[in-house]
């Protein structure tokens, strides 16, 4: 009885967390034409290889931000991922990628500790001052990152990639993750923890938005 018990209970928490993040990202997802125009795209971090190159599934989310910023419906990026070791960098790759690429430089804002979407989200509102964004992900990441981006204070709407829908296995990885991540996405929300890191308030977004 008591497994029986954990089973219905760990179902029902993943049935009402996958529920609430659908609920809190309705209307607010969009292709690159028609999202409306937001200051700031939040271009969440993924895996870079070891000589520095974004993956696939990372390249394909800096490309929208590329065309975001190249269509005139943003005017900065924040890039943000993990760079808790020294010797792996996910926003400076990130930002390499979109400058090569004909990102101006003074437009591009790091954020060096998200290491999670919940701790992007919180500290583009927190530590960056980030009131509204359009965010960039895969699009089985999308409602995720979009409600809790709208939980954490962030007036937020979404684009979200499907070009790399051709790595099947690994895409299919992401969509299955996404049901665990729900359950923890509500609790975060629901605990109010803080991310990794905070410290001071950065002013690089302001920075960007007025260079």
């Amino acid at each position: 009885m008591p497994v029986a018990a954990g089973t219905v209970l760990a179902v029902a928490a993943t049935v009402g967390s996958a529920n609430w993040i659908r609920a809190g990202a309705e209307g607010h997802t969009f292709t690159v034409e028609d999202v409306p125009d937001a200051p700031v795209a939040l271009v969440l971090g993924a895996q870079v290889y070891a000589d520095g190159q974004p993956s696939a599934f990372l390249a394909a989310r800096l490309e929208i931000a590329r065309q975001l910023y190249a269509a005139g419906k943003v005017r900065a990026i924040l890039v943000s991922g993990d760079h808790m070791e020294w010797a792996y960098d996910e926003p400076g790759a990130m930002s390499r990628w979109l400058v090569d690429r004909g990102v101006p430089p003074q437009r591009v804002v790091l954020d060096h500790a998200g290491f999670d979407t919940y701790d992007s989200c919180a500290r583009a509102r927190r530590i960056f001052g980030v009131e509204r964004a359009t965010v960039v992900t895969q699009s089985f990441h999308l409602a995720r990152a979009v409600t809790l981006c709208r939980q954490l204070g962030v007036d937020a709407n979404g684009v979200g990639d499907d070009t790399v829908q051709r790595y099947q296995a690994m895409w299919r990885r992401g969509e299955l993750r996404e049901y665990g991540a729900s359950v923890k996405a509500a609790w975060d929300v629901l605990s109010g923890r803080d991310p990794v890191h905070l410290g001071r308030r950065e002013p690089g977004v302001d920075d960007a938005l007025r260079g």
